[in-house]
């Protein structure tokens, strides 16, 4: 995966890596706050986004950024109503939301208890373009997009396999996840590659043998989702703990 905007960061453990993508989180926000006033920021599910979002609310993180300004988006949800233990923003309202002082209508969650899940993606399409002053053709963009890797190379809900991967006309998709016998709802690359910046967080070694294959292998999207995340004009940094980059051959 060479390019001229990748950055692999390996760092010593989960607690390093949770450290330097907090500060990654600030500075980026600040950055964003000073040009333009406003920092759009899409969130990721899962345990590592967990431990950056309980640091980000606690201090001295939380009295770096003006929160007032950070508006929040959701890289993917499932198909369950927000008071859900599975729920996406049931993760991050916990972790950080509730803790920090947002205001509520800086908040736009994926409505995952709509009935039809194909609906709850039209809907969220509608308002990222509202937010974004984006109509048809044009893709909104990001300033940060968070996502994380599961062990089998899915990202956000972009699982092997599934033609969401190759969604190029749609912000938002509703593929069905045979692996969990249900529906998901996710951005798509076509406004996930938009975004400014892109910073993966791995953990664990059970995911550094699909790591290496993601950055190292072929490009088989199918087999390995994770890969279609190439911004056009972004950044894209992968930070990953020494467990998850155990298997690369080029190590940093």
């Amino acid at each position: 995966m060479a390019s001229a905007n990748l950055e692999i960061r390996v760092q010593a453990d989960t607690q390093e890596l949770t450290r330097v993508a907090a500060q990654e989180v600030v500075d980026c926000a600040n950055k964003a706050i000073r040009a333009n006033g406003v920092f759009t920021l899409a969130l990721a599910g899962g345990s590592t986004p967990r431990s950056l979002y309980t640091l980000l609310a606690s201090h001295p993180f939380r009295d770096q950024v003006a929160w007032d300004k950070v508006k929040f988006f959701w890289g993917d949800e499932r198909h369950v109503p927000p008071d859900h233990q599975d729920s996406n923003y049931k993760m991050a309202h916990e972790a950080m939301l509730s803790h920090l002082p947002i205001p509520p209508d800086h908040i736009y969650r994926m409505l995952g208890e709509m009935s039809s899940p194909q609906e709850a993606a039209d809907w969220y399409e509608s308002v990222l373009r509202e937010q974004f002053q984006s109509p048809p053709p044009e893709i909104p963009h990001f300033n940060l997009v968070l996502l994380g890797m599961g062990p089998d190379g899915h990202t956000a809900s972009l699982f092997p396999g599934t033609p969401a991967v190759h969604e190029t006309s749609r912000l938002v998709s509703a593929p069905w996840v045979e692996k969990f016998q249900t529906h998901r709802i996710t951005l798509t690359p076509s406004i996930l590659n938009q975004a400014e910046q892109v910073v993966f967080l791995v953990s664990g070694g059970d995911k550094a043998e699909t790591l290496r294959e993601v950055l190292e292998g072929p490009y088989e999207p199918d087999r390995f989702p994770s890969q279609v995340i190439r911004p056009t004009q972004g950044k894209l940094t992968w930070l990953v703990d020494q467990a998850a980059a155990r298997e690369l051959r080029r190590r940093p």
